[in-house]
């Protein structure tokens, strides 16, 4: 699942720059509490005591009543130990009958239900090697389950029945499901949890005019002669029950295609224009993850379908990923926002969380850090690291920004309600973490270790020292100290770095303290990398924290021009450094990364009364990054007459022809705030139709509509 931030914008606002109104989703209120203090609370996996094989629905709906009519034709046996019962999830079911199939015979059975447990009396005493079936004729009552005694939100029905009377003329009639963590019982009767799979064949009928989706292929569709349509699905191979979905309405199916397997997408009749536009870097995405882990896409086909009134970002449906709809755009939208992060994301996901999922919600960064990452891994071979590492930053700033990075561990077996793993935790700062232990194995032994992972647990359940033991017996060394430190435990390393030079020793001194709070967070083992700049010249030294106080001492005939401590820039972590001005200076024209021009860039916005800040700010204005273009424009308000004169000309071009509209809003900002002597009209008669709707309300809100 995925939850929209956008955190370019917050971070600029962090430093005082101006930014549009940040888009958030719109999600029902979770309501939930911490444990109290003290309270001993483990949260264990789901015991198996029953395991489905498979499950067919057959599906029709009441769209008056909001009710879902089913026949759950249900093949399990008991897990290990013998049994005679079964207990299935069913919330707020009607039940009409249950009763086992023999051959081609009902047998009715015994079973009592308190409206959100269904147990079931077999025939008799079931061993592991003994399969039956079980058949529950059932109505869903979605819309009638109540909040705070059914569901704990609005989000939490399962089954949703959009426009449903169609009183509403701008919105379209669709029904759609959504079942992480627990909803899909809401619809069918199953068992809850990541650790249950099953395949599964859904028979869904809708108006002839509708179309569906659903896990897996569609076998075929047969006319029903009144006005109706059955389509029948099947997916053949086992995934979790909460990744089951399906999907009505009027839609346009895009169709592209992934080798020989399909590739489709589902957007309402007005966005089929744009939807190749939207989705269409989905194949190569599909064949890059394919590549990078050793592992193809292991499904039979690949559909993403765009929902109304969705109750999160996304959902990774095993071949159906679901999306809001702020995926409907136009091409001028697309421009403001592609949301690639977020397709790349769902996509991941069909490898950690589809074919290997967590076994326990306890456990969820197996599937969430993974997918977080997959953008990362997505944006750097598309686009190169510099736009990777901004990713990053996004993320380290929505873990540092949130208000749970002081509590919880990263897998946490003590949560209070399991709709609490779905955070900052989860997803960014797991995601960071992944980002540093490749950095610490290496690239070579971070993939060969994933695909490890992902083939000795495909179509199965995982734990986080799973994960461990791959990357374990990929690298031959022991890696519970990182593990323990990041995965098992709360927190961040809070780092303050000193770096002086002793001329008569000729010596530099690079102290690191680790600051963070020892009694709650552990004295963390850090390899970190030292660049020394002197001479023209930059000399890389490997060091590992793993002290509170350590000084490192390295021999230099002359004073270096730069001591950049932490030259990998991957730490997830906070710090702060006793560099000068200049040396920021230095940073910024020499250093390598993303983050370097970064850090020095934050530092001279806070320092632009300095004329060597104001200059090279204005340098940054041709910044290879988007990003550092947009922050550096934030100069503006304090340059002299003589430095807007200079300044001038590259603003109003980066106004008209910098290729990201984010850029071209600051600029058109600047101009219509700092350059208000100018005549900036013939500027902003061209802006004012810019394709991107966010660089026209820019400037209609400096000249008017």
């Amino acid at each position: 699942m995925k939850t929209k931030y956008f955190l370019p914008c917050s971070i600029l606002a962090a430093f005082f720059l101006s930014c549009s109104t940040p888009k958030m989703v719109n999600l029902d209120p979770i309501t939930v509490s911490e444990n109290a203090p003290g309270l001993n609370i483990y949260r264990a996996s789901y015991p198996k005591l029953t395991d489905i094989i498979h499950t067919k629905l057959d599906l029709s709906f009441n769209w008056d009543s909001a009710y879902v009519y089913g026949k759950a034709t249900i093949q399990a046996r008991p897990y290990f130990y013998s049994s005679d019962q079964m207990t299935l999830d069913a919330n707020g079911f009607k039940i009409n009958s249950v009763s086992l199939v023999k051959k081609d015979d009902h047998q009715p059975v015994r079973y009592t239900y308190d409206g959100k447990k269904l147990q079931i009396k077999l025939d008799k005493q079931y061993t592991r090697d003994q399969t039956y079936t079980v058949y529950v004729d059932y109505v869903a009552m979605p819309n009638k389950l109540k909040i705070g005694e059914d569901i704990a939100s609005a989000g939490d029905r399962g089954l949703y029945f959009i426009n449903r009377e169609g009183k509403d003329k701008e919105k379209p009639r669709q029904i759609w499901t959504q079942g992480e963590t627990e909803c899909n019982s809401s619809w069918f009767p199953t068992i809850n949890g990541p650790q249950e799979k099953m395949t599964q064949e859904i028979n869904i009928t809708v108006p002839n005019e509708y179309v569906s989706l659903s896990n897996g292929s569609l076998e075929y569709s047969s006319l029903n002669g009144n006005g109706t349509r059955t389509d029948s699905w099947r997916q053949e191979q086992p995934h979790a029950t909460y990744l089951t979905m399906i999907a009505v309405g009027d839609f346009t199916i895009t169709k592209d295609k992934w080798r020989d397997k399909e590739v489709n997408y589902y957007t309402e009749p007005a966005f089929a224009s744009t939807a190749k536009l939207v989705f269409g870097k989905t194949p190569e995405m599909i064949e890059f993850f394919s590549k990078k882990l050793g592992i193809d896409y292991p499904w039979d086909k690949y559909s993403q379908i765009v929902v109304r009134d969705f109750v999160s970002g996304a959902m990774e449906n095993t071949t159906a990923s679901v999306f809001f709809d702020r995926m409907n755009m136009s091409a001028g939208q697309y421009l403001d926002e592609n949301h690639e992060d977020i397709i790349a994301h769902e996509l991941f996901h069909q490898w950690f969380g589809n074919l290997v999922t967590a076994e326990s919600w306890s456990n969820l960064p197996l599937n969430e850090s993974f997918a977080t990452y997959g953008e990362y891994l997505w944006e750097e071979h598309k686009y190169g690291r510099d736009i990777a590492d901004l990713k990053g930053l996004e993320d380290l700033s929505a873990y540092l920004g949130g208000d749970r990075k002081k509590s919880p561990d990263v897998i946490r077996f003590d949560y209070a309600d399991r709709e609490q793993m779905f955070d900052e935790i989860s997803y960014q700062k797991g995601g960071r973490i992944l980002h540093m232990l490749r950095k610490t194995v290496g690239d070579e032994a971070f993939f060969q270790a994933l695909h490890l992972y992902l083939t000795r647990h495909s179509y199965k359940s995982a734990e986080i020292h799973d994960l461990r033991l791959a990357f374990e017996e990929v690298t031959g060394t022991d890696l519970n100290w990182f593990f323990n430190q990041w995965f098992l435990a709360s927190g961040h390393p809070v780092l303050n770095i000193q770096s002086s030079y002793n001329a008569d020793k000729k010596e530099i001194s690079v102290n690191i303290r680790q600051t963070q709070d020892l009694t709650k967070t552990p004295v963390y083992r850090i390899p970190l990398e030292v660049d020394i700049y002197s001479g023209g010249k930059v000399e890389r030294k490997s060091i590992v924290l793993d002290k509170p106080d350590q000084t490192f001492l390295f021999s230099s005939s002359v004073a270096p021009d730069l001591v950049n401590a932490d030259a990998g820039k991957y730490l997830l972590g906070e710090k702060t450094e006793n560099k000068t001005l200049a040396q920021y200076i230095f940073q910024y024209k020499n250093a390598p990364l993303f983050m370097d021009r970064f850090e020095a860039v934050m530092v001279m916005l806070q320092q632009k009364s300095d004329p060597l800040a104001r200059l090279t700010l204005v340098e940054a204005f041709k910044d290879k990054n988007w990003f550092i273009r947009t922050a550096a424009i934030a100069v503006a308000d304090r340059l002299t007459s003589e430095e807007q004169n200079a300044a001038y000309e590259t603003i109003r071009t980066i106004a008209l022809k910098d290729e990201v509209s984010h850029v071209r809003v600051a600029a058109v900002n600047a101009l219509g705030r700092h350059f208000t002597s100018r005549n900036n009209r013939d500027v902003f008669e061209i802006t004012k139709k810019d394709k991107a709707p966010s660089v026209v309300r820019a400037t209609e809100a400096i000249v008017g509509k």
